[in-house]
């Protein structure tokens, strides 16, 4: 399958084809016994996340303004509100960082919902429903890539965090696995927005419907303050939801102290929201 194309010319979608032979034999295959049909799946998800780690590569506007944000929760928390706020037992910055980590992977999950409403909106998936190709390739695709420039721009707020006094008080495996579950955390949000970006018009739309789910996730949430210092009502669900507990994780992953329990709280918080809206956007996507 030719894995050439670009948002910039949507046309090209048309040489996304499989020999008329093969297309013509697919649903006679058993896809079970054989498992064509997921090495068909596989392979189309593998295109359509090329495709759209491209875009970023053709656009690196996508992935500029992708880091401003956080950079500047970071240096306004950091510099303008972290003196007046304290947290017992660390110091804010090392309680901040894994916040804004979490903070901006929930934010870019937004991205999802943002290029699928834009795709839409153009006419693209109208072309890619129609090729021969697997139904859950182009959600997957768009998400898998997403999951990708997540990784980039997480590095490269530790880098920053660093910069600003954040220090690590584990080792480096436990590090690494609290960036994956950032990662898994961003790939659950991912599929929401991805609902959100099938059922809107355009990309700016797919905004302003994605800011009202995020704000009481991410603010009302232990990422930026201990939820001690919240009204009674607001506390229960600072300390039960899954921002928090992606919080708490690599938290717990970068500065130590229990961490298992954490880590499979938040990681049980990714898996339940994957299985749970991952189906409902194919099908979304299938009606669109």
């Amino acid at each position: 399958m030719n894995t050439s194309l670009d948002t910039s010319n949507a046309s090209d979608a048309t040489t996304l084809s499989r020999p008329a032979s093969s297309v013509a034999a697919r649903p006679m295959l058993p896809p079970i016994t054989d498992g064509s049909g997921i090495r068909w799946a596989i392979q189309d998800t593998l295109s359509m996340t090329w495709r759209n780690l491209t875009t970023i590569r053709r656009v690196p506007q996508l992935l500029v303004f992708g880091v401003v944000q956080p950079v500047i929760f970071v240096l306004m928390f950091r510099y303008v509100f972290g003196g007046a706020i304290t947290v017992p037992g660390a110091s804010y910055v090392d309680f901040l960082m894994p916040g804004i980590f979490v903070q901006t992977v929930s934010f870019g999950a937004i991205n999802t919902a943002v290029g699928l409403a834009e795709d839409k909106n153009k006419g693209l998936l109208e072309r890619l429903r129609s090729l021969p190709m697997s139904r859950s390739a182009v959600l997957g695709g768009r998400v898998f890539a997403d999951t990708v420039r997540n990784v980039f721009i997480i590095v490269l707020m530790l880098l920053i965090g660093f910069a600003v006094g954040f220090r690590t008080h584990t080792n480096v495996v436990m590090v690494i696995a609290g960036i994956g579950v950032l990662v898994l955390f961003g790939l659950a949000l991912a599929w929401l927005f991805a609902l959100i970006g099938l059922s809107v018009t355009n990309g700016e739309a797919a905004q302003a419907a994605a800011f009202p789910i995020m704000a009481p996730l991410v603010f009302a949430s232990n990422a930026f303050v201990d939820p001690s210092s919240m009204p009674g009502w607001l506390q229960a669900w600072a300390r039960h939801q899954p921002v928090s507990a992606a919080a708490d994780a690599m938290r717990a992953c970068v500065l130590g102290g229990p961490t298992a329990s954490k880590v499979l709280i938040s990681v049980a918080w990714s898996l339940g929201i994957a299985a749970v809206l991952a189906p409902i956007a194919v099908r979304r996507y299938r009606r669109t």
